[in-house]
């Protein structure tokens, strides 16, 4: 079976894929300090409840946009699993070609999204990522990352918004039903998720107008369902999409070999 670790800004997620389908799906808290031993006990004790086994881990794949968490989730596959992962990045074989000026800047999610993507549902394509930044990633027909937009995640504008202005609340995203807000945290609200909505569709459309064709549109990220309802031009949600990557890079690139002398010895990537 296979182990896949997502480390995003925010959250770790890891999974198990057994060649027919995901067996289980599991996040935590991104922090960088986190030992392979943290991470191991947290694990361990999931795979037991899911009824899996230490020994079903055959291989493994690493995505990070974290470069610091990657020493301890290397050593957690080697000294708990002991199989040497593949870490995701431009150097592989991804089926595709990166045409942006210095590949090697590319997150990997980004990466990830358009190989899933582009297998899933075809080009050209547009992949909105709804995670600690929203990330807008343009596929081409033939499957080529031709590059994006960067813009703030929705939490992150909620948390400026109350750090800068000392009598504005912390407060929850949701779905306003009316844009005018009648109060401080409906009005908040509305900004917020309005807010968002409009980015969307205005980045979407110039987006388009630029690259001059039609784009399918999709989504993925905790948030995708909740912001899809306020707008007509997100066409599919598709919440494993970066795990699918994950997955389909496995599949493409060989599995690395574990030897008893890189086990030992300090990572140098």
């Amino acid at each position: 079976m296979l182990l896949v670790v997502d480390t995003g800004n925010t959250n770790v997620v890891m999974a198990v894929h057994d060649g027919a389908g995901w067996r289980g799906k599991w996040r935590i808290a991104t922090d960088p300090q986190r030992t392979s031993d943290e991470y191991a006990v947290w694990l361990l004790s999931l795979l037991t409840l899911s009824g899996l086994k230490r020994e079903d881990i055959t291989h493994a794949v690493i995505g990070t946009v974290v470069p610091a968490a990657l020493y301890h989730q290397r050593r957690l596959c080697r000294d708990w699993f002991e199989v040497e992962p593949l870490v995701a990045r431009a150097a592989l074989d991804w089926g595709f070609e990166i045409k942006i000026d210095n590949p090697d800047e590319v997150g990997a999610d980004r990466l990830l999204n358009t190989l899933a993507g582009h297998r899933a549902y075809g080009g050209p394509l547009m992949v909105i990522d709804f995670g600690t930044a929203t990330t807008f990633d343009i596929v081409d027909h033939d499957g080529a990352y031709l590059g994006g937009v960067i813009a703030p995640g929705i939490n992150l504008s909620i948390e400026a918004l109350h750090r800068a202005a000392a009598r504005l609340p912390r407060i929850g995203i949701g779905r306003p039903q009316s844009v005018i807000g009648r109060s401080t945290v409906p009005a908040m609200q509305s900004g917020i998720y309005w807010g968002y909505v409009g980015m969307i569709e205005g980045l979407v459309a110039r987006i388009q107008a630029e690259y001059g064709s039609p784009l399918k549109v999709v989504a993925t990220g905790g948030l995708a369902p909740l912001l899809a309802e306020g707008t007509l031009v997100i066409e599919h949600i598709d919440p494993d999409l970066t795990l699918d990557g994950m997955r389909l890079l496995a599949e493409r690139n060989p599995v690395p070999t574990l030897s008893k002398e890189r086990a030992r010895l300090p990572d140098h990537d």
